[in-house]
C-alpha cells in the first residue's frame, strides 16, 4: 500500500493527529518534547482508499534524547519511503525558523507534501495561518487533531494524491476514517518482558531488518510498534512492547513509562500468544514471572523465550537442566509454556520461535467434538473420580467445550459446586495431553445439571 508519513518539529501534534486518524491510541502522546522514537505505522482507509499512515520521531530540531541520532536515522528511512508527507505545524505558535528548515530538506524529496496547520480551533491560531502559505507548499489544510477539526478535508487532500492506493472491501463505509481490517487469519504476537532483555534486537532477528530502535539504554522502547511477517503460509503481526517493571517503580517513573507500560499490557490483552523474554545472563526474576502471570490470566498462549543464550551455553548441559528447573520453579503456574533458548543478536533457534508461535497458536482454536471430549470424561472419572472442597461427593455428568482461544470448557456436575485445585490441575493436564493443546491455558467452569421441572 502507498505510505502517508507524518513529519514535523517536536509537540506540534504529530502523534495526536496519528491517533486520531486511526481512530486509535497507538501513539503514545505526552507534553515532553521527542516522546515518540520509533517509527509507528498503521493501515487506513478513507473514501475507497487504503494507505499506510507514518508516525515519525522527534527527528527535527535540538533533543536532550540520548537516543536522538537513532531516532534520525529511522526518520529518514521512513521519510525515503513515503508516497506523500504531510508536514504538521503549530497553529498557535506560528511559523518559526525550524518549520522553514524542514521545508527546505522537504524540498529536495521528489513526493507531494501537505501542510497540516494543527489546534486551529484556537483563534490565534486561525489568525496567523496565513504565514504557513510561505513555506511554498500546495495545499495548506487546517486541522486540529485534538478536537476532529477538518480531518475529513485534511484526507480528502490526501487521496487525491494517492493515485496508486487500492480500493477497500466491498460494504466499506467512505464516511470516516478508520483502520483497515486485519486478515482474519493473522496470529497477533506480542513481545514482552522486563528492560533490556533483548525484545527489540528479537523483533528486528524475526523480521531481518532494523524495524525498531535497539540501544542498551533500558526503556528505549516506548510505544508498542507492530510489523507484519509474512512465514510460510502463515501472517504474524509481531508487536514489540516497552519493558515492564515493578509497579513501584513504574509508579516512581515518569508519565512516559507508565503510559508505556499501560500500551504493553493492552498489547499482550490483544495478542493471540505472548512471547516472554527472560535474560538467560540474569535468569529468570519474580518480575518475570508477574508479566507471564498477566497473559495467563487474560488466557494468551504462552512461551518463554530465553535470550541472549550464546552469552551462557559454554556452562554445559547441567547448567541448561538447571536453569530449566528455575524457570519452572518461579513459574509453577505456567508448565504447559514451552521454553526455548535463543540468541537474538546470532540468530540461534529463532526460526524454532516461529515454528512454536505457529503451533501455539494453532493448539488456542482446536476444539473437541462433544462425543469425544465426553468419553474422554468418562475414561478419566472412572480412574480417578472427581474430588471438591465441599463434603458431598461430585459426579460429572458431562463436558462441553464453549469456547477457543483460550480453549473453555464447562462440567455439568450433580451438585453446584467447585473441584479442588489439585482435581482441577489434574484435569487441564489430562485435556492438554489428550487433545494437544500446546503451549495455551485452559479454562474450566463447573455447573449444576439443570433439571427439568415436572408439569402439574
Amino acid at each position: 500500500m502507498p505510505t502517508v508519513v507524518l513529519v514535523g518539529r517536536p509537540n506540534v501534534g504529530k502523534s495526536t493527529l496519528f491517533n486520531r486518524i486511526t481512530e486509535s491510541r497507538r501513539s503514545i502522546v505526552t507534553a515532553m518534547p521527542g516522546t515518540t522514537r520509533d517509527v509507528i505505522t498503521q493501515p487506513v482507509a478513507w473514501r475507497g482508499m487504503t494507505f499506510n499512515l507514518t508516525d515519525t520521531g522527534g527527528m527535527f530540531g535540538a533533543s536532550q534524547d540520548p537516543l536522538h541520532e537513532l531516532v534520525v536515522v529511522n526518520g529518514r528511512h521512513a521519510i525515503e519511503a513515503a508516497d506523500l508527507i504531510v508536514f504538521v505545524v503549530d497553529g498557535r505558535e506560528g511559523k518559526v525558523h525550524s518549520d522553514d528548515e524542514i521545508a527546505q530538506e522537504l524540498r529536495r524529496i521528489a513526493v507531494p507534501v501537505i501542510v497540516a496547520i494543527n489546534k486551529t480551533d484556537d483563534r490565534r491560531a486561525r489568525d496567523g495561518a496565513m504565514e504557513f502559505y510561505q513555506l511554498g507548499f500546495d495545499p495548506v489544510a487546517e486541522v486540529s487533531a485534538e478536537h476532529g477539526h477538518g480531518i475529513g478535508d485534511l484526507l480528502d487532500e490526501v487521496v487525491k494524491r494517492l493515485p496508486g492506493a487500492r480500493a477497500t472491501p466491498p460494504g466499506t463505509s467512505p464516511a470516516e476514517p478508520r483502520p483497515a481490517p486485519v486478515e482474519s487469519d493473522e496470529v497477533g504476537v506480542a513481545i514482552v518482558g522486563r528492560p533490556n532483555v533483548g525484545k527489540s534486537s528479537l523483533v528486528n532477528r524475526l523480521l531481518r531488518e532494523e524495524r525498531v530502535l535497539v540501544s542498551d539504554m533500558p526503556g528505549t522502547t516506548r510505544d508498542a510498534i507492530d510489523a507484519v511477517l509474512r512465514w510460510h503460509r502463515r501472517q504474524f503481526r509481531i508487536v514489540d512492547t516497552a519493558g515492564i517493571r515493578r509497579a513501584g517503580k513504574v509508579a516512581r517513573a515518569s508519565q512516559v513509562e507508565a503510559v508505556s507500560v499501560l500500551v504493553a499490557r493492552r498489547a499482550i490483552e490483544q495478542a493471540d500468544v505472548a512471547v516472554i523474554v527472560i535474560d538467560a545472563v540474569e535468569g529468570a526474576t519474580d518480575q518475570d514471572a508477574a508479566i507471564a502471570g498477566e497473559a495467563d490470566r487474560v488466557g494468551r498462549g504462552i512461551i518463554i523465550a530465553v535470550n541472549k543464550w550464546d552469552l551462557v551455553k559454554g556452562r554445559g548441559p547441567e547448567f541448561s537442566k538447571q536453569f530449566d528447573e528455575e524457570v519452572q520453579r518461579r513459574m509453577k503456574f505456567l508448565e504447559y509454556a514451552p521454553v526455548l533458548h535463543i540468541s537474538a543478536a546470532t540468530g540461534e533457534r529463532t526460526p524454532k520461535l516461529l515454528e512454536m508461535i505457529d503451533r501455539v497458536a494453532d493448539a488456542r482454536q482446536k476444539r473437541v467434538p462433544t462425543s469425544e471430549l465426553n468419553k474422554f470424561i468418562e475414561a478419566v472419572t472412572a480412574v480417578h473420580p472427581p474430588a471438591s472442597p465441599g463434603k458431598k461427593e461430585v459426579r460429572i455428568l458431562y463436558a462441553a467445550q464453549v469456547g477457543i482461544a483460550p480453549p473453555s470448557f464447562i462440567f455439568f456436575t450433580n451438585v453446584a459446586t467447585t473441584f479442588h485445585f489439585s482435581y482441577e490441575r489434574f484435569l487441564v493436564n489430562q485435556l492438554r495431553d489428550s487433545f494437544g493443546f500446546f503451549g495455551s491455558p485452559i479454562k474450566l467452569a463447573v455447573r449444576a445439571r439443570e433439571r427439568k421441572q415436572r408439569l402439574h
